[in-house]
């Protein structure tokens, strides 16, 4: 068995399937894996691939021209998954995609489309969660910052979302858990860069300072609800524990 190994980013993964698919190796001969790799199979022969821009486009190009645009799209999402299993998934998907074409994606009963539907639906509602529970801190006045730890790398989708939403603004979005940010600058598009461990410290001191509104908003926060109605149950339901890290209503006001 030959394991094609990539880092975990949209072009080295497409790269990854690229050479994967042109080794000819035989599809059930070959696995797909991120990287890092936790344990190495003794039995296997590990092959690592670089990102290339060239091969990242012709994949994408015959994706949606020979299967259908969905299915790219649900490539996309699941690419995003922090699931092990995610780009061996998406390979055996295009497997099915290029021999059956847009039909794949009514294959509900193929356990690899199944399975492809899962990983796309997961990663969706997670940068939906995002998209609601996002809190912002306006810093000096000049650009607002947010910062979240999604299991997920749903950084590019979510700052979709606030581009459109805050398109005269200057905002950082912050991915704590990978060292990555979006950066808005203001009235242009936003680019994501890697942080260097010195960026990240600097950004992480911004959660201890409070705008005019953060106050504002922990006391409506915990005035406006009906003692009698309390629901400890449905708000976690709602709102799970491990996303309120960051958010302004349930820090610790000793850590502002």
């Amino acid at each position: 068995m030959t394991v094609f190994t990539c880092n975990d980013d949209f072009e080295s993964m497409m790269t990854c399937i690229y050479e994967a698919w042109a080794s000819r190796l035989g599809h059930q001969n070959v696995r797909l894996e991120k990287e890092p790799i936790i344990q190495p199979n003794l039995f296997c022969e590990y092959v690592h691939v670089d990102g290339d821009a060239h091969k990242t486009e012709m994949v994408v190009r015959s994706i949606q021209k020979k299967i259908s645009y969905e299915a790219y799209v649900h490539m996309f999402y699941a690419c995003l998954s922090n699931a092990t299993d995610a780009l061996d998934t998406i390979y055996r998907f295009l497997i099915r995609g290029f021999a059956y074409g847009g039909k794949v994606m009514s294959m509900l009963s193929d356990q690899t489309v199944i399975r492809m539907m899962e990983l796309r639906r997961n990663v969706g509602s997670e940068a939906h969660y995002f998209r609601e529970f996002s809190r912002f801190t306006s810093i000096g006045g000049n650009v607002y910052v947010c910062h979240f730890e999604p299991k997920n790398n749903v950084l590019m989708p979510v700052a979709e979302h606030f581009k459109d939403r805050m398109p005269s603004e200057h905002w950082i979005m912050v991915d704590d858990n990978r060292r990555i940010a979006a950066i808005h600058p203001k009235d242009e598009d936003f680019y994501i860069r890697y942080l260097t461990p010195e960026e990240a410290e600097t950004l992480a001191e911004t959660e201890k300072v409070e705008d005019e509104y953060t106050r504002l908003w922990r006391t409506f926060f915990h005035t406006i609800g009906i003692e009698q109605r309390k629901n400890p149950a449905c708000q976690r339901n709602m709102f799970p524990i491990w996303m309120r890290k960051h958010a302004t209503e349930f820090m610790d006001e000793k850590n502002q």
